[in-house]
């Protein structure tokens, strides 16, 4: 052996290349130039090779490299030379009939800096999505691929793919000093090959991960991540972007925001009893935008987009979180599907879970040998109900992990606003626990300071970085202050799920009639704290799945009064304060559970009653946009007045719906029993005409027509005042009350 190479090549180093431990490779492979002796050595690994040669830019064979102790080591020494060869190529020969060329991984300065490293480490690097992962680049001319991962705890880590035969001894990865940080750009990595991270523990045991911060995946149940490149789509919604992402906190509260929420695989199906038989993010881009805009819906909200493995988590038990998923086609077909519904001037929610992920063996889990990604209390780190892991919201890089992917929806997709699921899973450190099986705070309480602290950051991060996003809490419980400020010591979030009304509601709703006189309250309490927080009334899949039944079939009664409560149920949530969102299938009464391997039960329409159930939803989603009464003042106490909550006895209520003139605010009465009140009186906020312009006893909504067609004029009376101490004159109002009914009216407020 040449006797650089052999003073060159040490024994340790050697080791540890032949043991695939190695995590400098870039200290023994490829080119190393000492100019002050003149010398320059080339080594190459390749296993299985018989001979490898040094080329230069123009094909020429410099020289054949010799074989070196280590079986498929190669190296190659030039003497006494002062114009090195600084570009160069291998040509390696297996067989006679497999030759190739190829350029050395090893010749590329690492992209990743060490200011990258220190911010990372601070939890502070927001777009380090655009530096680790794997990204198409020319480096030098050289097309191919750049590869970073994060993964402190690991021995060595190599790049597998298509590309190498998924040879771990092919591309080991560079190491960033302590940063843990592994990197190496690979010449001729194509876009489109599929690949993944072969990280070795500190143990020797070898793990086979798919990319955290990869941006496509193969379709499951391979679980792959593939190269694409995320540059290249030309945006259409610039002017959108424009008028939405300018609008303040305040603006954007006192606009209408009707959520359609959807699971795109079940919302139609191509193919119906076939996993894959899914309509692709183009297909539905139109199918889906144009039936949005028709029913008259301004958002809607996409359940499980991040890549996921398992169907049944519905895309709650992410696996790729910077991946959209690979179910209907690539990541610009995503990014043409949101660009679809910003040109119908539709807004986009995705749904995003930051509280948990799956225990697949591909994902993040133990992901370097270790609990890197999770916590590594058991009794912090996992669900025992869901068989997840829990992240470890204590690590800044965890932290940086999660609220660069929040960025990154935003950034890369154009997504307007984000809904994080289970929020209180995250912050209580015994949600879903048995006592013994959590971990304390350092007060020995329940509340997870740590996540606290991640939300809290994560909200206030992206209203810097993103001030026209928001995000969207599904939280349960009572936690106070979800969407106040950060500076107030809130959670910081923009609005707020309101599930005590959903569950309060429609428990009330499946009641018999008969039995809603005992439990008013049910249906009255949310009025007591709704402005409490910045609500989003829900009807949303929870609800209608795992033997909950549709919403249809939760009304009581015989057929005729399901869809009369079902039209009642939907005024109280049109008409009572809070944004809406209502899932798919309900607007037109489905009536099975909604199962995620099925499609819509879309041929209910081709039965009237349920086609009337379309159309008054579409009727009342107009409503609902076009009469700032609704909306304007959601968070404001001058938005609501009850006119009439103290007639259990009837299961009867009225309110007042104030916006932001005096002209053309609402009333709504309801009534939930299936008896018509002819003579109903009920309270009036003023004098003046009151015109009825929705009643869902309409016969085109399937009722049977026991309309209000005159204008109603409020009369003069003597009612006792609110302190019961005296009379003073107010007005009232006398209507046709239809059964199992909401009525609304229009007018304009007179002093």
């Amino acid at each position: 052996m040449n006797q650089y190479l052999e003073k060159w090549a040490g024994k340790e180093l050697m080791a540890e290349l032949e043991e695939g431990t190695i995590n400098a490779p870039q200290d023994l492979l490829g080119c190393h130039i000492f100019k002050e002796e003149g010398v320059q050595i080339f080594t190459a690994y390749r296993p299985c090779a018989e001979n490898i040669w040094v080329l230069n830019t123009k094909g020429i064979v410099v020289g054949e490299m010799e074989p070196m102790e280590v079986e498929g080591l190669f190296g190659f020494v030039i003497e006494k030379k002062k114009d090195f060869l600084t570009d160069y190529r291998f040509r390696v020969k297996y067989t006679e009939d497999d030759v190739v060329e190829l350029c050395d991984p090893y010749a590329y300065e690492k992209q990743i800096t060490d200011f990258d490293c220190y911010i990372f480490g601070e939890g502070k690097h927001y777009q380090i999505y655009e530096k680790l992962g794997a990204h198409l680049e020319t480096i030098e001319g050289v097309e191919g691929t750049r590869f970073a991962v994060w993964a402190p705890s690991a021995r060595s880590v190599s790049v597998i793919g298509e590309f190498n035969m998924w040879d771990g001894r092919l591309h080991k990865m560079m190491l960033h000093g302590g940063s843990g940080f592994f990197e190496l750009f690979i010449p001729g990595a194509w876009e489109g090959a599929a690949y993944k991270y072969e990280i070795t523990a500190r143990d020797g045991e070898r793990h086979y991960k798919t990319d955290p911060y990869g941006n496509y995946a193969q379709l499951r149940p391979d679980n792959a991540s593939r190269i694409t490149s995320l540059s290249g789509y030309e945006w259409q919604d610039g002017e959108y972007q424009k008028k939405i992402r300018k609008k303040s906190v305040a603006q954007r509260d006192r606009e209408p925001m009707n959520i359609y929420e959807v699971h795109l695989a079940s919302w139609k199906k191509k193919v119906e009893d076939d996993d894959n038989g899914n309509y692709s993010y183009r297909e539905l881009a139109s199918m889906l935008g144009d039936y949005v805009v028709d029913m008259g819906y301004t958002h809607i909200e996409l359940m499980g987009i991040a890549e996921y493995p398992f169907d049944g988590s519905w895309g709650y038990q992410v696996g790729c979180y910077y991946a959209p998923t690979s179910r209907y086609g690539e990541p610009k077909d995503f990014m043409y599907f949101v660009d679809e519904m910003h040109k119908r001037g539709i807004q986009v929610i995705l749904d995003w879970v930051p509280a948990h992920f799956p225990k697949d063996a591909h994902c993040l889990g133990n992901f370097d040998g270790q609990a890197l990604y999770e916590h590594p209390d058991r009794r912090r780190g996992e669900h025992p109900d869901w068989g997840t892991y829990i992240f470890d919201y204590g690590r800044k890089e965890v932290m940086n992990f999660l609220v660069a992917n929040a960025l990154f929806w935003v950034d890369k997709f154009h997504i307007d606003g984000l809904r994080v699921d289970a929020v209180a899973s995250m912050l209580y450190l015994d949600y879903g626990k048995q006592d013994g099986a959590w971990l304390p705070n350092k007060d020995g309480g329940n509340e997870h300071y740590e996540a606290v602290e991640f939300l809290q950051h994560l909200n206030s991060v992206m209203a810097q970085e993103q001030p026209g996003a928001y995000i969207i809490a599904e939280e349960s419980t009572a936690w106070p202050g979800v969407t106040d400020s950060v500076k107030n010591h809130g959670l910081g979030f923009s609005y707020k799920w309101n599930m005590g009304w959903m569950n309060d509601f429609l428990e009330y709703m499946k009641l018999d009639p008969y039995f809603k006189q005992f439990h008013h309250d049910q249906l009255c309490f949310s009025i007591n704290y709704y402005l409490s927080e910045k609500y989003i009334l829900v009807l949303s899949h929870d609800e209608v799945v795992h033997g909950k039944c549709s919403l249809w079939n939760k009304m009581p009664g015989l057929e005729g009064d399901k869809y009369a409560a079902l039209r009642a149920a939907y005024g109280f949530m049109y008409g009572h304060p809070g944004k809406k969102l209502l899932f798919m299938g309900q607007e037109f009464a489905q009536k099975r559970e909604w199962a995620e391997m099925r499609s819509l039960d879309w041929f209910l329409l081709e039965d009237e009653r349920h086609k009337k159930m379309q159309d008054y939803i579409r009727d009342m989603n107009r409503l609902y946009t076009e009469n700032h009464a609704l909306y304007y003042n959601d968070f404001d106490v001058m938005g609501f007045e009850w006119m009439d909550c103290r007639r259990p006895e009837t299961s009867t209520v009225a309110f007042v719906r104030r916006g932001k003139t005096a002209k053309n605010q609402l009333m709504f009465i309801l009534n939930f029993t299936p008896i018509a009140h002819e003579k109903y009186t009920v309270k009036a906020p003023c004098k003046g005409k009151y015109t009825e312009i929705i009643n869902s006893d309409d016969e085109k909504y399937g009722g049977q027509g026991r309309l209000n067609t005159k204008p109603i004029m409020a009369r003069k009376v003597e009612i006792a005042d609110d302190k019961g101490e005296g009379k003073k004159t107010g007005y009232e109002l006398e209507l046709y009350l239809p059964p199992l009914s909401v009525v609304v009216l229009k007018f304009d407020y007179q002093a």
